[in-house]
């Protein structure tokens, strides 16, 4: 695949040096599932003094994690999402691969879990302002399945591989008893074309042959499961 291609070589590379250079954990220290090791700080932030050999991305993007835990801790009144937290950004594809290669993919995660990937500064919620006009495509996977597909869908998004890009917010894969769900998530909802094309080229990419479907973000909270599909491709 043209999207897995373009970025192989930096995948080794940091593969090999992680396998040469480990880094030693506390036994009692252990991350929560999904929980890169390291400052708080880049969580929130993208990373500062790209080494010369390094190959910065056109966007920075963050990965956003919702626990199971973190879901039940919170109070059934408060708002959808507040459980949510970033936990790292990255500008660059060596710290894209450094990332990917030590976190749980979605085969691994626990039942309940949301694993969000988004542009830096646009949170995975309804109501920021990026995404508050959008909507999402949808491809569903028997459970433990999605792990090639949500990889396939961040190299999409991260390596510009989309001919409306601009339009795209970022993408969740949604753990649960049954099926796998990854979603992306898009800005402008009533902008048909692009839509379109981004639903078609998504199923490309992913060899997917079955229907996909469009809901706008505004059906969605108005209507919850009931919420019908605008777009279908």
């Amino acid at each position: 695949m043209v999207v897995e291609d373009a970025l192989k070589t930096s995948a080794s590379e940091d593969q090999a040096k992680t396998e040469t250079n480990p880094k030693p954990r506390e036994e009692d220290d252990e991350p929560e599932e999904g929980e890169i090791v390291g400052d708080e700080e880049s969580a929130s932030k993208p990373s500062k003094g790209i080494a010369p050999q390094s190959h910065a991305l056109e966007h920075s993007w963050t990965f956003w994690f919702d626990s199971p835990a973190a879901k039940s801790a919170k109070s059934k009144q408060e708002d959808w999402g507040s459980s949510i937290r970033p936990i790292y950004t990255f500008s660059t594809v060596e710290e894209f691969w450094s990332i990917y290669n030590n976190i749980r993919h979605p085969s691994k995660l626990a039942i309940g879990t949301d694993f969000h990937c988004f542009k830096y500064k646009i949170e995975p919620k309804w109501e920021d302002p990026v995404c508050a006009n959008g909507g999402k495509w949808t491809v569903a996977f028997p459970r433990g399945k999605s792990d090639t597909s949500w990889l396939y869908t961040l190299l999409g998004m991260i390596g510009e591989q989309f001919d409306h890009g601009d339009e795209i917010c970022g993408a969740v894969v949604n753990v649960r008893n049954r099926q796998d769900k990854i979603s992306i998530w898009t800005k402008n909802a009533i902008n048909e074309p692009a839509q379109l094309s981004i639903g078609k080229q998504w199923k490309g990419f992913l060899d997917y042959n079955e229907t996909i479907g469009f809901i706008f973000h505004e059906d969605a909270m108005r209507h919850e499961r009931s919420a019908k599909n605008k777009y279908v491709v």
